[in-house]
């Protein structure tokens, strides 16, 4: 595939947008890591009094190994942070931490694309194992039936990225706007903040280009 110029022509967009997203969100997370909020509370700190304002006393908040490895794991109830974010009182750090305490938020609130999400997790992983060795079975053998069903496997991949839209666009509006009442950050630190959100949801907006792109492509050569 890598070596057919369809999958190159469509692939490359999707693959320049992106690097631009990863590079969008690490750049201005690292600019307004520069910068401390002026309740000086560190990510965790934050984190733990959204969460214990929405009555989430029993969601844990540990951290975690890695660069913006930050997240929610809906199974053990607990947000895992970077140490970027668990320790800093940056407005990054922040940013980040409500964000994931906004998912924690909308898990226990029956968020409903969030409970649509979670439920595609099992499938979507294995759509995403088998989809390639699927398809390029049915290219090798010219077995059309292969193909298609290679297709409907990526359909399953596109749609838990398009879902995933809403959920996260979700979290960091919940984000955003519980910082403020919460008193972590000021009206101005909340416009500085949310940069960092807005940056990392375009990750997103490019992950659902890029499947939409490669889903062309399958559909353009099975019918070639």
């Amino acid at each position: 595939m890598i070596l057919d110029p369809l999958y190159i022509m469509l692939a490359a967009p999707g693959l320049l947008l992106g690097l631009y997203a990863s590079w969008k969100t690490k750049s201005t997370f690292k600019h307004y890591a520069q910068y401390a909020a002026s309740s000086r509370m560190t990510g965790a700190q934050a984190a733990r009094r959204l969460l214990d304002r929405e009555g989430l006393h029993d969601v844990g908040i540990e951290a975690v190994q890695g660069f913006l490895s930050d997240h929610y794991d809906p199974r053990s109830r607990t947000l895992r942070l970077s140490p970027d974010v668990f320790n800093s009182p940056s407005l990054s750090a922040i940013g980040v931490a409500c964000h994931e305490a906004g998912h924690a938020i909308q898990h226990a609130t029956h968020y409903a694309p969030l409970k649509f999400r979670s439920a595609m997790v099992p499938i979507t992983q294995f759509s995403t194992n088998a989809v390639y060795f699927v398809f390029i079975g049915g290219l090798i053998m010219n077995l059309p039936p292969l193909m298609n069903a290679a297709i409907l496997l990526f359909s399953v991949v596109v749609l838990f990225t398009l879902v995933t839209l809403p959920v996260e666009w979700d979290a960091s509006a919940r984000a955003k706007r519980l910082m403020v009442s919460a008193g972590i950050v000021s009206e101005q630190e909340r416009e500085d903040a949310g940069r960092v959100l807005n940056a990392a949801f375009l990750t997103y907006v490019s992950a659902l280009i890029s499947s939409l792109l490669t889903l062309l492509y399958f559909i353009l050569r099975a019918r070639r």
